[in-house]
């Protein structure tokens, strides 16, 4: 019989739930304590699994013996001392929310876990595994060498999250590193290489202007351009909209090469889809090919239950289903490196830099 293996998450707000509801489609797992500081947040995450127990600190979840891993959904800018507090007092597997940090200080820490931490470290890119990017990723061998790629997200805007650490770029790294990292993660992972030169243009044109906390209004970007070059040539794009929640399709990527071209289009979270519109699109797949010429679409129907399991598409199980494999020794290693992580955080950096300057910025070691 299976071993059942048992969880402790820190922080249980939207995205933290998300991540319960998805452990809770896996067999043989349990989540055995959880750590989330806001009452609210805490009674739902009760609700969802109402066996866990639930402590006051990360030290307190620390000493629940029975744990196997931990899954950090906190808020961007805890991320590392959380993950150093846990290196420290009891270093367990850990599947950390991303960005995997937000401030360019902590890269020699992180640099030193990755030399150093005992266990495995899985950064969580959800993207990787959405139905639609998964097939695209898939098939990318058709398009005979991508020489450009482009990713469009036209989305809502940032949700209400606790104490609104996310209306502002101290919090969330900004935009670019919040919100982005999970496209310049993919990038990376269909171009199969490194980025040379990041050049970008965005800035802040509707959301959040009338807002207010403390007497700051939020200074996160709503929408962009970020042109990146590869090291091997390739070319991508990034184009981020922020108040277009109206669109078909929330992420559009396409990826051409020299023999075809592959697109996949992703819908947002079913439960923002309009009542009067029907039945929410499925995603699709295309691959055109130039001989012969013209596409060929097909659906890419996710799963009922994954989809009512959160706000990706199902990726959320389909990640959580490698990195229970990971803790079951069935595979080798994270999927997503720490390394991955750090170049998602620094090409986001970059872009923010672009955007704050007017002026390229060269990623140099």
């Amino acid at each position: 019989m299976t071993r059942t293996i048992n969880y402790g998450l820190i922080g249980c707000g939207m995205m933290g739930q998300e991540h319960l509801h998805n452990i809770g489609l896996l067999e043989g797992t349990n989540v055995a304590a959880i750590f989330e500081p806001d009452p609210e947040m805490a009674k739902v995450a009760k609700a969802i699994a109402p066996t866990a127990a639930m402590v006051g600190s990360v030290q307190e979840l620390l000493a629940v013996e029975e744990l196997d891993c931990v899954v950090i959904v906190s808020p961007n800018h805890f991320h590392v001392d959380q993950i150093c507090e846990i290196a420290e007092t009891r270093p367990l597997p850990l599947l950390v929310e991303k960005p995997l940090f937000t401030d360019p200080q902590d890269v020699t820490r992180l640099e030193q876990l990755q030399r150093d931490y005992p266990c495995p470290i899985w950064v969580a890119m959800e993207y990787r595994y959405m139905p639609p990017i998964a097939a695209l990723i898939e098939k990318a061998e058709a398009t005979g060498g991508i020489k450009m790629l482009s990713i469009r997200e036209h989305r809502f805007p940032f949700l209400d999250k606790v104490g609104h650490w996310n209306r502002f770029n101290c919090n969330t790294g900004g935009t670019f590193v919040e919100k982005c990292c999970h496209f310049f993660d993919l990038m990376r992972l269909i171009l199969q290489s490194d980025p040379v030169r990041i050049t970008a243009s965005g800035g802040q044109a509707v959301n959040h202007l009338d807002e207010s906390y403390g007497g700051e209004t939020p200074d996160i970007l709503d929408h962009g351009y970020v042109l990146v070059d590869f090291a091997s040539g390739a070319r991508a794009m990034l184009e981020l909209c922020m108040f277009a929640e109206g669109s078909r399709y929330q992420e559009e990527i396409s990826a051409v090469g020299p023999d075809a071209k592959i697109e996949a289009l992703v819908p947002g979270p079913e439960r923002f889809w309009p009542d009067h519109l029907g039945t929410p699109p499925l995603p699709q797949v295309i691959v055109s090919s130039r001989n012969p010429k013209g596409p060929v679409s097909m659906d890419v129907p996710v799963d009922a239950n994954l989809l009512a399991a959160g706000d990706h598409n199902g990726s959320t199980y389909y990640q959580h289903r490698g990195f229970l494999a990971v803790l079951r020794g069935e595979k080798a290693k994270p999927d997503v490196s720490l390394n991955d992580g750090l170049w998602a955080v620094r090409m986001g950096q970059a872009a923010q830099q672009a955007i704050d300057t007017s002026e390229t910025v060269y990623m140099v070691d």
